[in-house]
């Protein structure tokens, strides 16, 4: 069967299953009744979404702070790499695949795959408008905020946009009052770190207890052949939330004919995202990024880029005193 085709018939099980699903039994975030599937001929991505799915992975993976990057439903490299950490940390066979034991040992958590959520009229706000794509342009802006509310969404829910498209076909995603099916993602506060290393061979970065152990990974772009990642040990300078960027088109090796020096303001749209932590390494640190779906799968400009969702628990877990390893 072509991979077109096959996708056509994941797709057209996905939509009766979520016909289905709407009293299947999930928990449930606010009391109102699930959203009823009126157009099954909007969903976009095909996505199985019941319990040992590799939805439900994702989130549990999440939820263990082995985060798969950006929620989508879809086997790929960053879910596989979770996976991977997470055996290595509970001392499984390391596969990167779902077998049973993987299994068994992510589901004494027994979060459903999604909960069902009521959209505020906060969440719906705005104001969303598309970002430009030029420094000189996005300087001129106030903040660089959401481009829709699809995106904020996303990022709430650590999700694909398109995966909430998915999951609420014929949905109105920017009215207060919709109730939607989300991720059952829970952020908790991670413990203090003793170390953290990067490591360049599997896109990841990994915290460490005292006792040495590894207790969150998380996905990352890191490097390129133009701007490689800095080997070596390193300390960190400072934590910045919501930074400013200051783009200097000297330092970009893909920089533009005719750019110049520009102030780009925060948000999450800020080409280093929500936060920056700084590091001994002049112009190099870790930080968010306004693309969450290219982390782990796309090259940086020497930096460590990270979903905004995890840079900020990697900020938490950090200070002064927690050194950086990069390693090949």
């Amino acid at each position: 069967m072509s991979l077109r085709l096959h996708r056509i018939a994941r797709l057209t099980a996905l939509a009766l299953a979520l016909a289905l699903g709407a009293s299947s039994g999930w928990a449930v975030a606010q009391t109102a009744p699930a959203p009823t599937p009126t157009d099954t001929a909007t969903a976009k991505t095909p996505v199985a979404t019941g319990v040992r799915s590799d939805l439900h992975a994702q989130v549990l993976l999440d939820r263990a702070h082995f985060s798969p990057g950006q929620i989508d439903g879809e086997v790929g490299s960053n879910q596989k790499r979770a996976v991977s950490g997470f055996q290595a940390a509970r001392g499984l066979k390391v596969t990167g695949e779902l077998d049973d034991a993987t299994w068994k040992a992510l589901q004494p958590d027994s979060a459903p795959p999604l909960v069902r959520y009521t959209l505020t009229a906060e969440d719906v706000a705005g104001p969303f408008n598309p970002v430009p794509k030029g420094p000189a342009e996005q300087a001129k802006l106030k903040a660089l905020g959401f481009g829709s509310v699809e995106e904020a969404l996303g990022e709430r829910f650590h999700a694909s946009p398109e995966l909430l498209k998915t999951l609420n076909p014929g949905v109105d995603l920017g009215k207060a009052g919709s109730v939607i099916q989300v991720p059952n993602i829970a952020v908790t506060p991670l413990a203090k770190a003793s170390k953290l290393v990067i490591d360049k061979s599997d896109s990841t970065l990994r915290l460490f207890d005292a006792e040495g152990k590894v207790y969150a990974q998380f996905p990352v772009s890191s490097g390129s052949k133009h701007d490689p990642l800095p080997i070596g040990k390193w300390k960190i300078l400072g934590i910045s939330r919501d930074p400013t960027f200051h783009y200097n088109p000297k330092l970009f090796w893909d920089a533009k004919a005719g750019d110049s020096k520009a102030v780009l303001p925060p948000g999450p749209n800020n080409p280093v995202g929500v936060v920056w932590i700084d590091i001994s390494k002049p112009h190099y640190g870790l930080h968010g990024t306004p693309e969450p779906g290219h982390v782990g799968k796309t090259e940086s400009h020497g930096c460590v880029r990270m979903t905004n969702w995890d840079a900020l628990q990697v900020a938490d877990a950090v200070d002064a005193s927690v050194p950086v390893v990069m390693q090949e």
